[in-house]
């Protein structure tokens, strides 16, 4: 019995765990589209954003953002404007 119980939490633990990846990871794609519309760029739906760990340092993060549109390289650093780079 309690095996059973243990699994079922198990279970439901990780469905909880995954959904919530899934939303922190909408929240930054559309978080990132909201901003670069507000800099002047056009990002009809926001299809994915992705952290390039290679570019980013520990005061400046870098995204890749896939919009219906366009793809756009966004450096973020706090209190400053976004730096956009139209990206092929």
């Amino acid at each position: 019995m309690f095996k059973y119980i243990g699994f079922a939490f198990g279970v439901l633990f990780l469905s909880g765990w995954t959904g919530s990846t899934a939303q922190a990871q909408e929240t930054v794609q559309s978080m990132l589209a909201a901003q670069i519309r507000t800099q002047g760029f056009s990002c009809d739906k926001a299809l994915g954003a992705k952290k390039d760990a290679k570019r980013s340092k520990p005061d400046r993060e870098v995204w890749v953002l896939r919009c219906s549109n366009a793809n756009y390289r966004v450096g973020r650093a706090p209190d400053m404007a976004a730096k956009v780079e139209v990206i092929r």
